[in-house]
């Protein structure tokens, strides 16, 4: 049932282990295993991009160019992606026991 009236079908989220159809979790609930992995990956790729982008407005107004290549900034870019996502799957249980999420 599409209209959100009803029972519990289809909709129900899967990584809400109660099954109490999603948004029901209380806020203490530590999260799934699946959804601190979805958000840290998610992290990562704002904390990637956002260093591309940075760099790209430095090549662009920045006095001169980069130290290194396009493929140099891949390469940290992706370490950056990696740097934060680490720190967000490892950030999150803590403010989650402190309840500042």
């Amino acid at each position: 049932m599409s209209d959100g009236e009803g029972g519990r079908g289809a909709e129900t989220d899967r990584d809400d282990p109660s099954g109490s159809g999603g948004g029901g979790r209380a806020p203490d609930a530590p999260a799934t295993p699946r959804a601190r992995l979805r958000s840290a990956a998610l992290w990562g790729a704002v904390g990637g991009f956002a260093f591309l982008v940075l760099a790209q407005g430095y090549r662009l107004v920045g006095p001169g160019s980069l130290p290194v290549g396009i493929g140099g900034l891949a390469l940290v870019a992706l370490g950056v992606a990696a740097a934060s996502a680490g720190l967000s799957y490892l950030a999150e249980a803590r403010l989650r026991a402190k309840r500042r999420t």
